[in-house]
């Protein structure tokens, strides 16, 4: 049995389910940490509103921006890396991985701005006197991100798998 025989075998015997919630946990990890880069990218580096953490020293800020850039960057290839996995072993299922991102930028942006910024207090969307604003914005997003996730999800649970 050659190579391509090999993973032509493994193609053909990926078990649907071992797919399918595959797909969805590649999809909730990219998720992650696309919306992680972009809230660091955007936020922190461009607007300068704040850091990760905002608790001690400007470059203390710093250093924990650096971290949470990588951990993003890990998140965001972690998932391309079950993608790729993904692909290779069957049919994917690109709605149900869509939800996943879906799902996962927005629990990741409702964790953010209920646990960080306001029980933990590490940081706030942005330092100025009417705050409610960013903060109702950024969790009605993050809620519309998580439910439109779900939906998705729960959809594509039955659907059968697309060539990819």
């Amino acid at each position: 049995m050659t190579t391509g025989d090999l993973a032509g075998t493994e193609r053909q015997t990926a078990p649907r389910a071992d797919l399918s919630t595959g797909t969805l946990w590649s999809g909730i990890l990219f998720g992650v940490g696309l919306v992680a880069f972009l809230d660091e990218a955007v936020f922190h580096q461009l607007l300068h509103w704040h850091h990760f953490y905002d608790r001690g020293t400007p470059a203390l800020g710093l250093v924990s921006d650096g971290v949470f850039h990588a951990v993003s960057w890990l998140a965001t290839i972690g998932g391309l890396f079950l993608l790729a996995d993904l692909r290779r072993r069957g049919p994917l299922r690109w709605p149900r991985w869509w939800g996943g991102v879906l799902l996962g930028a927005g629990a990741f942006q409702l964790y953010d701005g209920t646990i960080q910024h306001k029980l933990l207090g590490i940081h706030q969307i942005r330092y100025v006197p009417d705050l409610i604003v960013y903060d109702v914005i950024w969790n009605v997003v993050a809620a519309a991100l998580v439910v439109a996730g779900i939906v998705l999800t729960v959809r594509t649970r039955r659907a059968p798998a697309s060539a990819g």
